[in-house]
C-alpha cells in the first residue's frame, strides 16, 4: 500500500468525528436509559467469539456476513460478529439461567463483510432489544412497541412506517404444495425479488394442483394497506388453517399497535422473507419517509436457543446506532453548547471551572499562545467581574 494511501479506510468504513461522535454517544445513553424504563437489563458480549457460537440457530442468513479468523491461542475457528441477537441467545441460555420473562438490552459493534445494502455500513453501531420466555401476542407488541419508542427518542421527525410479515405464510404454503428442497429454494428466491414473471413460469414446470398453483402464484401481490388480510382471508379460507392463523396473528398485532400509536402508517407484505431461516413467525421493520431502507427490524425467532440446548421463546428488534442519529434532527444545537473559559492557573479560576463542570456543564479551557480549535461551538463565556467568575454569552 503505498504511503499516501495508509491512512484510508476499507469501503463501508468510517470514522466518527466530532461533533458527531458526542452526539451518537449522547442518543446511546438515552436509549438505553430507554430500555431500563421498561425493564431490560444491559449485556456486553465480547466482540468476537467461537465461530460455531455465533452461527448457531441462524441458519445460512449470518455465515456469509462474518469475518472468520484463527485465534493464536487455541488454534480455533474464531468470528467477529455480524449480529449480536446470537449471543444473547447465548446468555440467556447459559449465563443467565432465569425463568420466565428475561429482557435484555444491548449496543455494541459489528462488522460485516458486506453492507446489507448500497446505503447500509460494514460497522453498524447495533442496539436493540430482546425478550425471551414468553410465546404470544404480548411480548411481540411490547417489542414492536419498544422499538418505536427507540426511534421516537431518537429525535426522528419523518414520519414513520411499520412493515409487517409472518413467515409462517409461506413455510405453510409451501410445506402444503409439497415442494422439494430445491424447488423452495428457486421459489424463494425469485419470491424475494417479487420476480412474478418469473414466479409464474417457474409454477407453471411443476406437478401442482390448480388451488395450490393459485395461492404460490398470488402470494408475491400480497402486499399493501389493510385490504391485504382481507383478500388473504379470501384466498386461504379453504384448508389452510395454519395460514389463516398467522393472518390473524399479524390482524391482532396491527390492532393493538394502532391503538398505541395511531400515528405510523401499517404495510403488509405476505412474501417477506427477511431473516426465513432465522424467524420462525411475525417479521417487522421500521421505515422513515424519505429514507430507503428500514431503520429498525426485528421479529420472533424461538428457534434460536434450541443448539444452544435451551430452546425458548424470543421476539427482539435491533438498528443502527448510526442511522438513526443520522437522522435526528431534533436537539443538535443544544447538544453543542460549551462555555470558553481563559487559560490561567488560579484557584478561584480552576474551583469555578470544576463547579461548573459538576453542574453538568461543558467547560473548554484555553492553553497559552494556542487557539483551540473547537472554539466555535462555544456559545457562552467564562469573565472575571471583580473577585468573581461570571458566565455571560459570548
Amino acid at each position: 500500500m503505498a504511503l499516501a494511501d495508509r491512512w484510508l479506510l476499507p469501503d463501508g468504513v468510517k470514522d466518527i468525528l466530532p461533533p458527531r461522535a458526542r452526539q451518537i454517544e449522547a442518543l446511546r445513553r438515552r436509549l438505553l436509559d430507554l430500555y431500563d424504563s421498561w425493564g431490560y437489563e444491559l449485556v456486553m458480549p465480547p466482540l468476537m467469539e467461537h465461530l460455531e457460537s455465533l452461527l448457531t440457530g441462524v441458519g445460512r442468513d449470518l455465515d456469509m456476513v462474518t469475518f472468520k479468523l484463527t485465534d493464536q491461542v487455541s488454534g480455533h475457528l474464531l468470528g467477529i460478529r455480524a449480529d449480536i441477537t446470537p449471543q444473547v441467545a447465548r446468555i440467556d441460555a447459559h449465563r443467565m439461567r432465569t425463568e420466565g420473562a428475561s429482557r435484555l438490552c444491548y449496543c455494541g459493534s459489528v462488522l460485516q463483510t458486506r453492507p446489507a445494502n448500497m446505503l447500509a455500513s460494514r460497522n453498524p453501531l447495533q442496539v436493540g432489544a430482546e425478550l425471551y420466555g414468553h410465546a404470544g401476542i404480548d411480548s411481540d407488541v411490547e417489542v414492536i412497541s419498544l422499538m418505536l419508542e427507540t426511534l421516537l427518542a431518537s429525535g426522528i421527525e419523518a414520519p414513520l412506517s411499520l412493515d409487517l410479515g409472518h413467515v409462517g405464510i409461506v413455510r405453510n404454503l409451501m410445506a402444503a404444495a409439497g415442494l422439494t428442497a430445491a424447488q423452495e429454494s428457486l421459489y424463494l428466491e425469485k419470491l424475494q425479488l417479487k420476480a412474478l414473471p418469473e414466479i409464474e413460469a417457474l409454477l407453471a414446470e411443476l406437478d401442482l394442483d390448480a388451488p395450490t398453483l393459485a395461492l404460490l402464484t398470488e402470494l408475491p401481490r400480497l402486499h399493501g394497506g389493510a385490504e391485504v388480510l382481507l383478500r388473504a382471508r379470501e384466498l386461504f379460507g379453504d384448508g389452510q388453517a395454519a395460514v389463516l392463523d398467522a393472518v390473524t396473528y399479524l390482524e391482532e398485532i396491527a390492532r393493538q399497535v394502532s391503538l398505541r400509536y395511531p400515528q405510523v402508517r401499517l404495510y403488509f407484505d405476505l412474501g417477506e422473507l427477511r431473516g426465513y431461516n432465522y424467524h420462525t413467525g411475525i417479521v417487522f421493520a421500521a421505515y422513515a419517509a424519505g429514507f430507503g431502507q428500514a431503520i429498525a427490524k426485528g421479529g420472533r425467532y424461538d428457534e434460536i436457543g434450541r443448539d444452544f440446548g435451551r430452546a425458548r421463546p424470543a421476539t427482539g428488534f435491533s438498528a443502527d446506532l448510526k442511522c438513526l442519529e443520522d437522522l435526528a434532527i431534533a436537539g443538535l444545537a443544544a447538544r453543542g453548547s460549551a462555555i470558553l473559559a481563559p487559560a490561567g492557573q488560579a484557584p478561584s479560576l480552576l474551583a469555578r471551572i470544576s463547579e461548573l463542570r459538576a453542574q453538568g456543564e461543558r467547560v473548554m479551557q484555553q492553553l497559552p499562545d494556542v487557539t483551540l480549535a473547537n472554539a466555535s461551538s462555544c456559545d457562552r463565556q467564562l469573565l472575571q467581574q471583580g473577585d468573581t467568575w461570571v458566565v455571560t454569552a459570548l
